[in-house]
C-alpha cells in the first residue's frame, strides 16, 4: 500500500483544483502526485546525473565506443594536462 500525504488548503483553491482535474479527466489526487513527481524529478540532481551518463553510454555503445577507450581518453586527457600544467 502506497503511504498517504494529508494537506491542507483553503476550501476555494481546492474546489478549483478538483473543477480544473475534472476538465482533465483527472482527480486532484493524480493532479497533485503529478505535480509532486514533477517537482522532485526538477530538483533530483543525482537521478538527472545517473540518467545523464546513461545516455552518454547509450550513444557511445551504438557508436562502437568500449569502456576501455573511454578510459584511454581519459588517461590522454589527464596526461596532457599534467605536461600544460608543468610547462607553467
Amino acid at each position: 500500500m502506497a503511504d498517504q500525504l494529508l494537506i491542507r488548503m483553503d476550501p476555494e483553491l481546492k474546489r478549483r483544483l478538483a473543477r480544473l482535474a475534472t476538465r482533465e479527466g483527472k482527480t486532484s489526487t493524480q493532479v497533485v502526485r503529478d505535480l509532486i513527481e514533477e517537482y522532485v524529478k526538477k530538483r533530483d540532481v543525482a537521478s538527472y546525473i545517473d540518467a545523464l551518463w546513461g545516455r552518454i553510454g547509450q550513444r557511445l555503445e551504438s557508436a562502437g565506443v568500449a569502456a576501455g577507450d573511454v578510459a584511454k581518453a581519459v588517461r590522454d586527457v589527464r596526461k596532457s594536462k599534467a605536461r600544460d600544467a608543468g610547462r607553467r
